[in-house]
């Protein structure tokens, strides 16, 4: 067991150590594959054949290059204590007392968050109940009562429900494939390969859905909003085939890499709204807006998303109009119809343990970082077991479950264990990990129990250039960051995340364990 800052290890514990070998690690980075990455997508196939026209064209895509290598740092960053951000006095009202603002909290609002958006402090904030401590979730429909800081705002009216942006249980049962074959458009006739396997233009989209855990319905309209493959039932042509989504990158042909940018730009707005690192839109003319501090999250993410590279006043014209809003309302109805709050009073992470066997000797390799794509959700920590090689390979020793569920999915390097027993991913707690070789994987369908071995670790699934597992947390189809209103609690360890990915550390009292792939002593952990 570690003992703090200050451990000592004895000399069998120093020479696995120095047996450890941590290669440098990126991990779920699907847009941007490597050569020969198998998870989220791989190498695109050579060639995209639709199907269902006579002497179908082949379009022959170019192959992504590698990503930079980067070199492995030598120790971990210290953790830097965060500093509130400053109260904004850009657009600030007058100098006179402020008026106060009578604010309903939403699901997944923390008083840190709250404060942010409306630019200040938490002890500037009051309520007509108990206020939560240690920036703790504030239970939803608590009146908030704030200053009045701000002056111009983005527009406030909320376009969807949050459970509309992330793969929440309403989500669930709805049948993609049965709605695209229900429509005229091109979508039905798509075809691409992805993970190997040939998929249909539905199958594409549930993958990224499910990938993501964005909400499929949300995918549909904004894929119909930019590209018509909906309602038009033509073959695009050049660009408007391969950049449906209108994202012109050679790294990113193919609908299943533009649909996955999408859901990527997408949760940047969502959980950037959540934890409160984003708080205004830049536009490509130098302009910025400060956001509505009472939208939601899901509201956010949209503008968020329109606001790439577009000038202001193009910006202003297109959420104006609303056409995105009533494409979706053409195709599914009202989306607040599907209102499912994702969050009720007082929601707890259960109990988790570390992810492997206890008395072996891992390292915490990443802190804090992207749950699939990039790094929009910080909801992901990595750990890498002890090696006598460097690089990717098939582990010996095995991750284990951290609480019991049951395997809801378990492929491509990905293992999912629902916590709530409803046979569900998208409903209650889920845990998903990553880089799980396939021989000696636990079966979808299997129950475990809290300590299993679920498979050896590896860099199957996603993009990794070490053996290690990665692990994220769901609530209700929501990735929940790991340094957040519910941190990442593993056997008393909770997650601190660092200025960049990856950064952070473990802390459980006075001891802490930092994160780094560089396997010195201060990134070894054991259960």
């Amino acid at each position: 067991m570690m003992t703090g800052q200050r451990r000592t290890l004895d000399k069998r514990a120093l020479v696995a150590l120095i047996a450890v070998g941590f290669a440098m690690l990126a991990c779920a980075r699907a847009n941007v594959a490597p050569s020969a990455a198998i998870g989220s997508g791989g190498l695109p196939s050579p060639t995209l054949i639709p199907t269902g026209i006579d002497d179908p064209p082949t379009l022959t895509l170019p192959i992504p290059t590698a990503l930079p290598a980067t070199k492995t740092p030598a120790q971990p960053e210290p953790v830097v204590s965060p500093t509130f951000p400053a109260t904004p006095t850009s657009g600030a009202v007058g100098t006179e007392e402020p008026q106060t603002l009578v604010y309903e909290a939403q699901p997944g609002d923390s008083l840190k968050s709250v404060a942010i958006r409306f630019g200040v402090l938490p002890e500037e904030i009051s309520s007509t109940g108990v206020l939560p401590q240690d920036h703790r979730m504030v239970d939803p429909e608590q009146i908030l009562l704030i200053p009045k800081r701000l002056g111009d705002t983005s527009p406030e009216e909320r376009w969807i429900p949050d459970s509309e942006m992330v793969f929440s249980p309403n989500a669930s049962s709805f049948d993609i494939d049965a709605f695209v074959e229900s429509q005229p458009g091109y979508l039905k006739r798509y075809r691409e390969t992805v993970y190997g396997k040939w998929r249909t233009g539905a199958e594409v989209v549930a993958l990224v859905a499910r990938n993501n855990s964005v909400n499929p319905r949300l995918l549909l309209a904004l894929l119909e909003y930019e590209a018509g493959w909906l309602s038009n039932p033509e073959k695009p042509e050049g660009d408007e085939f391969m950049y449906p989504m209108g994202m012109i990158d050679p790294q990113i042909p193919g609908l299943y890499r533009q649909l996955t940018w999408l859901a990527n730009e997408l949760g940047n707005g969502y959980y950037g709204w959540r934890s409160g690192t984003i708080t205004e839109l830049r536009f490509e003319d130098g302009a910025a807006l400060r956001l509505a501090s009472d939208l939601n999250a899901g509201t956010v993410a949209l503008q968020y998303f329109f606001a790439l590279d577009q000038s202001s006043s193009d910006w202003e014209a297109e959420w104006g109009s609303e056409q995105l809003l009533n494409v979706y309302i053409d195709f599914f109805g009202d989306p607040w119809a599907y209102d499912y709050p994702l969050f009720e009073p007082g929601v707890e992470q259960p109990p988790l343990i570390l992810p492997f066997i206890e008395g072996h000797l891992w390292s915490f390799t990443g802190g804090p970082h992207g749950a699939w794509e990039r790094e929009s959700a910080w909801a992901a920590l990595d750990f890498a077991p002890a090696a006598s090689v460097t690089g990717c390979y098939v582990s010996e020793d095995w991750a284990t479950a951290s609480a019991p569920g049951i395997v809801v999915r378990s492929e491509d390097g990905v293992v999912v264990l629902d916590l709530d027993g409803d046979g569900r991913e998208h409903s209650g707690w889920a845990l998903l990990y990553l880089h799980i070789a396939e021989d000696g994987r636990v079966q979808e369908g299997d129950l475990v129990a809290a300590g299993d071995r679920i498979g050896h670790p590896s860099c199957e699934g996603g993009i990794a250039t070490g053996t290690h597992i990665h692990l994220a947390r769901k609530y209700n189809g929501e990735w929940i960051l790991a340094d957040g209103p519910i941190p990442f609690n593993l056997d008393g360890w909770v997650a601190q995340a660092g200025s960049k990915p990856y950064q952070g550390a473990l802390v459980r009292g006075d001891d802490e364990v930092l994160a780094c792939t560089c396997a010195t002593r201060e990134t070894l952990i054991t259960r």
